[in-house]
């Protein structure tokens, strides 16, 4: 968690490849702007052919998306910023 009430950061549980659709034919699990509830899907990392749920910790607003559809993402890299609801 950032240190600013209004923004609540995500970040990679560990080193993937990031997605951000279950697969190519599919829409985001998220865009900027979408309203999540906790424990929704934002992303996939997968991580030798095992694909990870990202989910959102808290229910609010996703301010940000930092990470590019199936670029790398490194352990503790920032994906998402919320604000909380």
């Amino acid at each position: 968690m950032s240190a600013d009430k209004n923004r609540h950061e995500v970040r990679a549980p560990m080193s993937g490849i990031f997605y951000r659709s279950p697969s190519p034919d599919d829409p985001p699990y998220v865009q900027i702007g979408d309203v999540v509830k906790k424990k929704q899907v934002l992303g996939l990392l997968e991580t030798m052919k095992v694909f990870q749920k990202v989910k959102s910790p808290v229910a609010g607003k996703v301010l940000e998306i930092l990470l590019e559809n199936e670029t790398p993402a490194k352990d503790n890299e920032l994906m998402f910023v919320l604000e909380p609801a």
